[in-house]
């Protein structure tokens, strides 16, 4: 297994008010696989990408990528895991506006002091971007943009690709193009975990997971 995490809880206190975020999740996800994490908002799906990325520690279980632990690691531990196994994509994008589009590619190789100009080329063209490299974020379209944050958070060829509503702001012409792109991550050996409440992910994803209250249902 790429992903293993095991009976994760996650819960938040603000004053004498706790919130069960997450209630004993468990999850697998295997090279080549594409799960579907879905359920109404609220349910814990950021929260467990959170915890699944090492952006954020879960009070209780164990979570490990390509058999390294992530969870209840130092900080420095746990962003250079990231860095090397994890890639992660998020809805309001991971591209730094004052940089190119080639230029973020290059940021992230260079966190794990990786310096791979071809595989950049590589990806940017698999990705359609090759005419784009030196465009600035603020000038891609919404397709685009997203395509190219995919591009970043593959920069590593990472083990495990997380994706936290990846098109929540596409529109349906727009969307089907980069999920199809996600899809083929997994046909490669990546394992893809996305979690989103578009119906065309549930149709690509090989796995549905629904959450409701934190659980696993």
């Amino acid at each position: 297994m790429i992903l293993e995490a095991v009976d994760v809880y996650r819960f938040y206190r603000s004053g004498e008010e706790e919130t069960l975020a997450l209630r004993g999740v468990s999850l697998d996800v295997a090279p080549g696989e594409m799960v579907a994490i879905v359920g109404p908002s609220g349910s814990g799906k950021s929260t467990l990408l959170a915890c699944l990325a090492g952006l954020d520690d879960p009070d209780g279980g164990i979570i490990r990528v390509a058999g390294q632990r992530i969870s209840h690691q130092p900080e420095p531990v746990k962003a250079a895991r990231r860095a090397e196994l994890i890639g992660v994509l998020s809805q309001s994008g991971n591209l730094i506006e004052h940089l190119t589009v080639a230029q973020n590619v290059d940021l992230a190789q260079r966190l794990v002091k990786r310096r791979d100009p071809d595989w950049r080329d590589g990806i940017l063209k698999r990705m359609g971007l090759a005419g784009r490299a030196g465009a600035w974020p603020s000038r891609l379209s919404g397709g685009e943009a997203a395509r190219a944050a995919l591009a970043v958070a593959l920069a590593n060829k990472p083990a495990l690709l997380l994706a936290d509503e990846p098109t929540g702001e596409l529109d349906e012409h727009t969307e089907t193009p980069v999920l199809e792109l996600i899809r083929d991550q997994a046909a490669g050996d990546t394992a893809v975990v996305v979690a989103s409440h578009s119906l065309a992910v549930r149709r690509l994803a090989d796995r549905t997971v629904t959450l409701r209250d934190g659980r696993v249902t």
